[in-house]
């Protein structure tokens, strides 16, 4: 029981981590809504996943979402955008997000 329990409380502690690090080129971009970027140019999209779950404990929404935005604020100067807006919802630790330049267009 004492090995279950300490298995446990490490599978809770690394959730609560953090494991995506914002890139130097990520911190210039940013997550709007589709509502935000009429005035923006559309670059394509890109698709960004991570472990929704450890050790079969889900990760918290909160924490997945924030990572998954993270990861496509670094993608998106992969294709000279400085704005990402998500375009499909999360599913299994894993989302599409529209990549867009909205300064100067």
């Amino acid at each position: 029981m004492k090995h279950i329990m300490v298995i446990i409380f490490f599978t809770v502690l690394l959730s609560a981590c953090t494991w995506v690090k914002l890139s130097p080129e990520g911190e210039k971009a940013r997550v709007l809504e589709e509502r935000e970027v009429g005035s923006c140019k559309k670059l394509g999209n890109t698709t960004v996943s991570l472990k929704a779950t450890i050790a079969g404990i889900e990760r918290s929404a909160e924490k997945v979402k924030k990572e998954l935005e993270v990861l496509a604020r670094n993608h998106a100067r992969d294709l000279n955008g400085d704005t990402v807006v998500p375009l499909t919802e999360i599913e299994n630790g894993q989302q599409t997000f529209s990549v867009y330049r909205c300064i100067n267009p």
